[in-house]
């Protein structure tokens, strides 16, 4: 009987899911085309922080518990799911929609590339360059917050002139705030079905005896990235691509600097500071590393189809193998 309830709520937070991402792309494009910003740039500061929120409690409650280890592998291998799994399926999704062979990124403004690419560069950066100086310290994650907060200010400023600004009038310029509230509220409602929604799934593997370890593994990690799933697939299908890539690229990004840097910060503040060891998350360095340069490379050349989606999503498929222990990347010592 409880195994019932427990899949209707599932049923109802996923369609709840659904209605939440359809309200915030909704607005989101509204506030993009008031603003003058850019649904890149949107995407990127207001959609990205919004939905890394799930990222954020975590860094936040591991810091403060010294389990920053936790954080630290939840936020490399959510980019990894952000870059491979969503961008790849959603790559699929749209060209069985269209049913043709055409690529999903339109042209897009200089400014609004060079944002896509400065977060996958500081995405791909940063983690290698903890790994190689192996140790990362409070210090390293205020400069990682300082980096997110420069770079925040710096693109707030940026205006991108819009063919739609002429048809903008000063009725729809006083409901900015409106457009805002609606989807910070949309937001919520998805950063809300997707704990509910993983909830949900982790009762129904332990019920159907899946090991912890696995659920940890698949359920648990994609939980976090639920939110960027469902408001960039929505995105994509709706036919927003740069409003999808500026969410993933700036939840990437976010990812890497914000969190990162408050997961390294946060034990410093309870007198308990700590150094991680960069090194045994190699793997999932290596990992992101490909995904990025990868991504970096269809975005230089401005193509993204089914092709392209399907090398990514088999990145993802042989992260999870890798992970999973189905492989190994390096020999054992």
């Amino acid at each position: 009987m409880v195994i019932l309830v427990v899949l209707v709520l599932l049923l109802v937070f996923l369609v709840a899911l659904d209605q939440f991402s359809h309200l915030t792309i909704t607005n989101v494009v509204k506030v993009s085309k008031i603003s003058g910003l850019g649904k890149t740039t949107v995407g990127f500061l207001l959609l990205a922080f919004s939905t890394s929120l799930p990222e954020l409690s975590v860094a936040a409650i591991s810091g403060f518990t010294n389990q920053a280890g936790i954080s630290i592998g939840n936020v490399i291998g959510s980019n990894i799911v952000n870059i491979c799994l969503i961008i790849g399926l959603a790559a699929l999704l749209v060209a069985l929609r269209r049913r043709e062979p055409r690529s999903m990124i339109p042209s897009m403004a200089k400014e609004e590339l060079g944002t896509l690419h400065f977060g996958l560069f500081i995405a791909s950066l940063v983690p290698l360059s903890l790994v190689y100086i192996v140790y990362a310290s409070w210090l390293i994650g205020l400069v990682l917050i300082g980096i997110f907060l420069l770079y925040t200010y710096q693109l707030s400023k940026i205006r991108i002139p819009l063919e739609e600004a002429n048809s903008v009038d000063d009725q729809m310029r006083r409901k900015l705030r409106l457009y805002v509230a609606l989807t910070l509220i949309g937001v919520f409602g998805v950063v809300a079905s997707s704990y509910f929604i993983v909830e949900s799934a982790v009762a129904i593997a332990e019920f159907a005896g899946v090991p912890k370890t696995l659920i940890g593994a698949t359920i648990i990690a994609f939980g976090t990235s639920l939110p960027e799933f469902s408001t960039s697939i929505k995105a994509f299908l709706r036919g927003h691509p740069t409003l999808a890539l500026g969410n993933i690229i700036g939840s990437c990004f976010i990812n890497i600097t914000l969190i990162l840097g408050i997961t390294l910060v946060a034990p410093a503040l309870t007198a308990s500071p700590l150094t991680i060891n960069m090194v045994i998350y190699s793997d999932l360095v290596i990992f992101s590393l490909i995904a990025n340069l990868f991504l970096w490379y269809f975005l230089t050349l401005g193509r993204l189809s089914w092709r392209e989606g399907a090398i990514l999503l088999f990145i993802y498929i042989l992260f999870l193998a890798t992970t999973l222990g189905a492989i190994h990347i390096r020999p054992s010592l």
